[in-house]
């Protein structure tokens, strides 16, 4: 991995030290875990490591098993490459962000939690399917219907 450094005659790529790196790495682990509200014995035991192994990485002491790293990512609600620092390119378009986060947020909770968001959203989805099926249809021979082949005429 390199950083662009600017100097007066021209800008160079330098080597960031594997130290830097993982110091950098550790940072962006607290850093999302608490912007998920977790604490490190949570996200330890979340990813089965013992809390001080995870203090660890926090500060850059230990390196990161790559292996690790998707496990990490997805505990965290992001991507290996915001955790390593690297820009990631445009995709394929998908789901709005927040409705990704939220649905990864979703994935982490108890299986009884996840049920019972899911119970709460299939009871949503089908009432917003009923409403739509109960809008008046307009019927051949109907003011709206006529309106409506004028309109498209």
């Amino acid at each position: 991995m390199f950083t662009m450094v600017s100097s007066s005659q021209q800008d160079t790529l330098v080597p960031i030290t594997e130290k830097d790196f993982y110091r950098a790495l550790g940072r962006r682990i607290a850093a999302g875990r608490k912007a998920q509200g977790l604490s490190q014995q949570q996200l330890a035991d979340e990813l089965g490591i013992p809390q001080q192994t995870l203090g660890h990485y926090e500060v850059g002491r230990v390196r990161v098993a790559v292996a690790q790293l998707p496990q990490i990512a997805r505990a965290l609600a992001t991507t290996v490459e915001d955790l390593i620092g690297e820009e990631t390119r445009p995709g394929k378009r998908g789901p709005a962000p927040k409705l990704l986060q939220q649905m990864e947020r979703i994935q982490r909770l108890p299986r009884t939690k996840q049920r019972f968001v899911m119970e709460m959203l299939d009871t949503i989805l089908q009432q917003a399917g009923r409403e739509r099926q109960q809008a008046p249809q307009p019927r051949d021979g109907d003011e709206a219907t006529s309106r409506q082949r004028r309109a498209v005429s």
